[in-house]
This record gives C-alpha cells, sequence and structure tokens, in this order.
C-alpha cells in the first residue's frame, strides 16, 4: 500500500484527492444582465426542507452580488462541459455569459444549456466560514437530464464515469 504519513499535506492538496462535481452558481440583476462562477463546493444540506448550500470565496470579483441576490441557480455542469467551467472560472467575470447557451428559470436566473441537472434557489441563510461565504439555498425548481456529470479531481477536469 502506497502511503504518504508525514502530516505535511496542506489541506487544498488532500482535498483535491477527493472528487467533486462542477457547478456554475448564477444569478441576475435583471434578465439581460447574468452573473455566475465556476463552484465546486457545493452539496445538498437539507430534504425536508430541500436545502442546499455553496461556499462562495470572498475574494471572489462576485462574491457581494452573489450573496446579496434573492435568487440563484446551481448548474451542474455535464461530462462535456470542461469548457465552460474554464469560462466561468476566468477573468474578467463580466464576460461569461458572452457567447454561451443559456435560458432563463422559472425565478429569473441563468439556466446554463447542456448541464447534467439545474437547481433555482432562493437564498435561505448566509453564513461565515473562514475565507468563504456559506450560502444556503432552498430548492423551488429542478430538473435533470441524465448526462453524466464533470468531476474535479486532483487539478483535472474530467466526464464522471457514470
Amino acid at each position: 500500500m502506497d502511503q504518504h504519513v508525514d502530516g505535511k499535506a496542506s489541506l487544498r492538496e488532500v482535498m483535491s484527492s477527493y472528487p467533486t462535481g462542477v457547478t456554475v452558481v448564477a444569478a441576475s440583476e435583471r434578465a439581460d444582465a447574468p452573473f455566475g462562477l465556476t463552484v465546486n463546493s457545493f452539496t445538498s444540506l437539507s430534504l425536508n426542507p430541500p436545502l442546499i448550500l455553496v461556499c462562495i470565496g470572498q475574494t471572489s470579483t462576485l462574491h457581494d452580488r452573489l450573496i446579496a441576490s434573492d435568487n440563484f441557480s446551481v448548474n451542474i455542469l455535464a461530462g462535456n462541459q470542461g469548457a465552460v467551467a474554464d469560462r466561468f472560472a476566468s477573468e474578467p467575470s463580466r464576460e461569461r455569459f458572452e457567447g454561451a447557451a443559456w435560458q432563463v428559470g422559472t425565478l429569473g436566473v441563468p439556466l446554463i444549456d447542456g448541464a447534467t441537472a439545474w437547481l433555482e434557489c432562493s437564498r435561505y441563510e448566509l453564513l461565515k466560514g473562514g475565507d468563504h461565504t456559506i450560502l444556503i439555498g432552498r430548492v423551488e425548481h429542478s430538473a435533470v437530464t441524465g448526462r453524466d456529470a464533470l468531476v474535479y479531481h486532483r487539478g483535472s477536469l474530467s466526464p464522471s464515469r457514470g
């Protein structure tokens, strides 16, 4: 068994060995002004009521706008959407939706075409979490397509092996 037990691994290094899904969390101040960012700190929190949480870095250029939004979407990216994840992780943030295929959801939030699933959420609670803000959302609408998901593991994006 290959073991590394010197106790010197950084939290970032350890967490990169844990595969996560990749999402784009998005909102809109108006129907023609969407904004969003790539997030992999996302999980379900409760089934009753239906709650999810995402962690938004406080240094993100969209942090303040996103946590101020009454509604937001979580777009769970499909295995072939690595370029979308890269686009929504790049700067400047104001150009991320230019040329992207998306539609307006029931709550007025952006839903990215081709995603494996979407959640439309209302802001439920905000919590401080170190250098992140924990945004808890109540799921108001959702959809799933059955496409394989995009996975982030050890610094690389790849399709899940569903």
